[in-house]
């Protein structure tokens, strides 16, 4: 369930150690972006510890029109985006497929996304699906399967099945994490990063 505004807010604070000022915590909102399926994932990361703050997926009806569609997704992402007041974010690029159709609906509803985002004052950063997987499980050519599972064992999440846009959408706000500020610089990914810090994965 997607925490308040508040709680949100609070992530951004941590308790006065020693005299010294609150270290605010990130807030990246990772878009993956679809006409039928937008995915969108809110993670929060302050020093190495990481927490899924929101997410879930805006979809729509298969007879909706696509300007319908359009609307939804460009409506319920601006209700995102003020709830949780992210501090960046981060969609999935254009690519190019074997179906023009299917990508020129793609392109208008990454639109519509960029759009919401750009209205909050974000600028989005764009990562390409292989990067993604690169960024978060090692390996560019890696299944949903295996995105999801490091994105679950990353955020401590419930093993019960996700949506797969709802997981990749939660990747690449960690894809954007981990580019910006990696989390440590030896570490090229982060599963490098959990193997060599387990205590770090939540359980």
């Amino acid at each position: 369930m997607p925490t308040s505004t508040s709680t949100t807010r609070n992530l951004r604070r941590s308790a006065t150690n020693a005299g010294r000022p609150p270290f605010p915590a990130t807030v990246v909102l990772g878009i993956d972006p679809g006409t039928l399926v937008t995915g969108f994932g809110v993670v929060a990361r302050r020093g190495s510890a990481l927490r899924l703050v929101a997410s879930g997926a805006i979809t729509n009806p298969s007879g909706s029109s696509l300007p319908e569609r359009l609307h939804t997704i460009h409506t319920r992402l601006l209700e995102v985006i003020a709830e949780h007041a992210p501090d960046q974010c981060a969609i999935e690029s254009a690519f190019y497929g074997k179906n023009a159709q299917s990508a020129l609906k793609l392109g208008h509803a990454r639109g519509v996304c960029l759009l919401a985002a750009m209205q909050h004052g974000l600028t989005p950063a764009e990562y390409t699906p292989r990067e993604v997987k690169k960024s978060v499980v090692g390996n560019g050519n890696a299944s949903k399967d295996q995105v999801q599972y490091m994105v679950k064992a990353l955020l401590g999440l419930d093993p019960s099945r996700m949506r797969s846009d709802t997981s990749d959408a939660i990747a690449i706000a960690l894809c954007h994490l981990h580019r910006r500020a990696s989390p440590g610089a030896h570490h090229r990914d982060w599963r490098a990063y959990v193997t060599a810090h387990p205590e770090k994965v939540k359980s």
